[in-house]
């Protein structure tokens, strides 16, 4: 993997009229991962919609060197195709040869992805991330609706990650375990 590097520098969010967060930063280096934590309605979300750059920080700036995949709760994948389909599309896009089996996918390729469960969703939407090829991974609850099993699977997938020189960026209200994770209390930056 390319080194790849993740700075934010003196962040402000605003969401309408009202200021979420100002003055946050961090410098995230190859291999590290980072748990944005605080309550609903903090700003976890959209701190990661800056980070991706699917939205404009209200003041400061995000310098990302490396590819980025966001995974939050719209789900990238076609609701009216199976699963097997409307994963290839990523996969063709991304310009891979397969998808990763880590997941337990396999026997839901003919599903359409509108009646999968919550759990199988945000599988899906973590395979998408984990075969995007990107370097920096931004996971907005990742573990929301998994079972203790594809919990620990998801974590060890972040881990691995990090450990071939990824950066994740993880924001959830559950505790993590992934190796050398720092955490980040949203609450230090509310106005």
């Amino acid at each position: 993997m390319q080194p790849c590097r993740l700075i934010a520098e003196d962040i402000a969010c605003r969401r309408g009229d009202r200021l979420l967060l100002r003055g946050l930063g961090f410098d995230l280096k190859t291999g590290c991962a980072l748990h944005l934590a605080g309550p609903n309605g903090i700003g976890k979300s959209s701190l990661l919609r800056i980070l991706a750059g699917l939205m404009r920080a209200y003041a400061g700036v995000v310098t990302a060197t490396g590819t980025i995949a966001l995974s939050d709760e719209r789900l990238s994948l076609d609701a009216h195709r199976p699963l097997g389909a409307a994963l290839d599309f990523w996969r063709r896009i991304d310009g891979l040869a397969a998808l990763p089996a880590d997941f337990g996918l396999e026997g839901l390729a003919d599903v359409p992805v509108r009646y999968l469960s919550t759990g199988q969703r945000k599988r899906a939407a973590l395979a998408c991330v984990a075969a995007s090829g990107a370097a920096i991974w931004l996971l907005d609850e990742p573990l929301n609706g998994l079972d203790t099993h594809w919990a620990d699977v998801a974590q060890s997938a972040i881990a691995a990650h990090c450990a071939r020189g990824g950066i994740a960026v993880i924001a959830s209200h559950q505790a993590l375990d992934v190796p050398r994770l720092q955490r980040l209390s949203l609450l230090d930056f509310v106005p």
